[in-house]
């Protein structure tokens, strides 16, 4: 059987059947959990947590390094199961540096696969994926967050002391079954993000699209002029703006996030549990350049293009000054209006940005699929009616 490779923050949706997991691992002992969540992101009761101790609970068992799942047989209020490699406890200073490998097999299904990066911060636990409901069936997303920590009172497991703890993750974005994040949960997770979330609806509402689904990107500029906006936490503030319209949109909670800057795309994620800022600590990781807008939509568009995307392309694009190949920006925007995707091109900064205004300023260069929102100098200062609407009437007016 064919194995289809998933990239990080990937998803794809499971057949409703028997699912087993198998970890691999690669030069460090390790142990295999898996944790059920219930609608609020916690476990029901302790005995939720299922590992070599308590191997079996509720269509979900464990043995060694695999994890079976009856689909079918796991109860209506378990939402979410969250699969866990960490280091054997019975080998101390064990940290993850090569990721450990997950595959997917379904019975009369495909084959899936996924591994993530590999880890250099001295991870001993790596939420591998999540499997979650969604619209009366079965999804997976590949994870690949490591910590560094014992197993987190976020999941609301209540861990003896002389029982070696598996996992330590916050709590995972998990879908609600009407395809976006449930209000409740933001609160529960991010309360900072509720009232720009509402902000979001009101806007979508506004719009009429209330029901629209759609996977939300974020591209960031990390050209060299953009440096006192990251400094200023303009980006990072715009980045949460951005998450909470995803809420309103997507079923995970989460935005893959990739910066465009002078080499290779920079490809991570910012979620509900982990935003505060992330942003701050990913652009460390990039160096500054003149961006190469296209290249970061193509990454974007590569990882849309994942197994099960059923969902429209959201993806909003911060730019603070002109392409440098706007030939094959006009050629992306092209080719990827069959595709499902949506471009926002979002302009703040000081540089010039007359290309991204005039897109679709001349009949014979109409790209329907996208649009160009200028957010001034700083968006922070845009009241949140006016700065979601900015972002959404035009991709409301696209999917109509």
């Amino acid at each position: 059987m064919n194995t289809t490779a998933l990239a990080k923050g990937a998803n794809a949706a499971l057949a409703t059947t028997t699912v087993t997991a198998t970890i691999t691992g690669r030069g460090l002992p390790l142990d295999v959990s898996a944790l059920l969540l219930g609608p609020g992101g916690t476990v029901r009761s302790d005995s939720d947590l299922v590992f070599y101790n308590h191997p079996r609970q509720d269509g979900v068992t464990v043995s060694g390094r695999q994890v079976v799942l009856g689909l079918p047989n796991i109860p209506a209020d378990v939402e979410t199961v969250v699969l866990v490699a960490s280091a054997d406890p019975l080998h101390p200073g064990g940290v993850f540096t090569t990721a450990p490998a997950l595959s997917i097999t379904q019975m009369g299904g495909t084959s899936l696969g996924f591994t993530p990066p590999d880890f250099t911060a001295g991870e001993t636990v790596i939420v591998l994926a999540e499997l979650y409901r969604r619209s009366g069936g079965w999804k997976i997303r590949a994870v690949g967050q490591g910590y560094a920590s014992g197993l987190a009172t976020d999941y609301g497991v209540d861990i003896e002391a002389d029982t070696p703890a598996p996992v330590t993750p916050p709590r995972p974005g998990t879908g609600s079954p009407g395809g976006r994040v449930d209000l409740a949960k933001v609160e529960n997770r991010a309360p900072a993000l509720v009232a720009p979330a509402r902000q979001a609806g009101q806007a979508l509402a506004r719009a009429g699209a209330t029901e629209r689904r759609a996977a939300v990107y974020l591209i960031l500029d990390h050209g060299w002029d953009m440096e006192e906006l990251y400094e200023s936490l303009a980006i990072q503030a715009f980045a949460e703006r951005v998450l909470a319209l995803s809420v309103n949109l997507d079923d995970d909670g989460t935005v893959p996030v990739i910066f465009s800057s002078g080499r290779e795309p920079f490809l991570e994620e910012i979620r509900l549990d982990n935003y505060r800022g992330r942003i701050g600590q990913l652009h460390t990781q990039v160096d500054w350049g003149a961006g190469d807008v296209a290249a970061a939509m193509r990454a974007a568009v590569q990882h849309y293009q994942h197994p099960g995307a059923t969902d429209s392309a959201f993806i909003i694009t911060q730019v603070g000054d002109e392409p440098w190949d706007k030939a094959e920006v006009r050629s992306l925007l092209q080719n990827t209006a069959p595709l499902g995707v949506f471009w926002l091109f979002v302009g703040f900064g000081r540089g010039k940005l007359a290309f991204y205004k005039n897109l679709n300023a001349s009949a014979s260069a109409t790209f329907t699929n996208a649009a160009f929102y200028d957010a001034g100098k700083n968006p922070g200062a845009v009241p949140g009616e006016a700065f979601y609407a900015g972002l959404v009437d035009a991709y409301t007016a696209w999917t109509r």
